[in-house]
């Protein structure tokens, strides 16, 4: 297993068409970027994966310097599609191997099984094709599940993570576990970066509203990935890597009583997310 120290910022493609998820990948790991992510059902691997044949060939960076992560389809959670999707996903890639490999959702409704999917996923890291096995949308009592079903290390769980749901709970679940926490929608969709408080601190800082979120976001133990396509989007992202947030600051935006969650997909989002949502929990 890699002891590769994970970035502290990464380059979300989330909804990048193929060109666009090139692009950003080309100029992200040109700005300093090391850590890029994307997914089966993001349809863009080939995107990615063209722009990181160029920046390794054309000697921008060597390929152990990144972390590169996808996940598999809720569709193909059921252990053979699962191990065989990862090796597409690889190949679409243009890799000999990825970082990460992350289940999408838990989907067990679609087949998904803590001990048989998690199982085809540890054979990938036994064949060299995967350094790590992550899980996303996972609950901290499904986390929990998959840690003691799975023979290798679960090193990371990617959520919805911004000022407008804090995930309190699981941030410290996850942290007792020593796994890796990764924000997505860290800007909650772009609606944190209205808000007052979020927009205070941006101007007291001479800093972006993103900056602020994105600062927040790794002053508590997380790791964002932020998606951007223009040149001054990821720019502006990475520059948050400079801005360290006053307690002062940091607590007032702890504070904020607003609660969203954006990304709640049918059938495979846990079921616990929309009891405990509904009670006002943060989760």
């Amino acid at each position: 297993m890699s002891d590769k120290e994970l970035p502290k910022i990464g380059l979300g493609t989330w909804m990048l068409k193929p060109q666009a998820a090139r692009f950003s990948t080309i100029e992200a790991i040109k700005m300093g970027y090391r850590f890029v992510d994307t997914a089966q059902s993001y349809g863009n691997e080939k995107g990615v994966g063209k722009g990181l044949y160029e920046v390794l060939n054309g000697g921008i960076v060597k390929r152990d310097e990144l972390i590169i992560a996808t996940k598999v389809h809720p569709l193909r959670v059921k252990p053979k599609f699962a191990y065989k999707s990862t090796l597409k996903s690889i190949e679409k890639l243009k890799l000999d191997y990825i970082d990460i490999i992350y289940i999408h959702w838990p989907a067990f409704a679609l087949g998904y099984s803590h001990e048989n999917t998690l199982g085809s996923l540890s054979k990938l890291v036994d064949d060299g094709k995967v350094k790590h096995i992550g899980i996303s949308n996972f609950t901290a009592k499904q986390t929990e599940a998959a840690i003691k079903a799975c023979d290798k290390p679960i090193y990371a769980n990617q959520v919805e993570h911004h000022p407008y749901l804090q995930q309190t709970e699981l941030l410290k679940s996850l942290n007792e576990k020593n796994v890796n926490f990764i924000s997505y929608s860290p800007l909650g969709r772009g609606k944190a970066l209205k808000d007052p408080i979020i927009i205070d601190i941006a101007k007291r800082n001479k800093v972006s509203s993103a900056q602020v979120c994105l600062a927040w976001v790794i002053s508590k133990g997380a790791y964002p990935i932020p998606k951007a396509t223009s040149l001054d989007h990821i720019k502006d992202n990475y520059a948050s890597l400079e801005l360290t947030l006053s307690q002062e600051d940091l607590e007032k935006i702890d504070e904020i009583t607003r609660i969203e969650r954006y990304v709640h997909p049918p059938v495979v989002a846990p079921k616990e997310w929309k009891k405990r949502f509904q009670n006002k929990e943060l989760i």
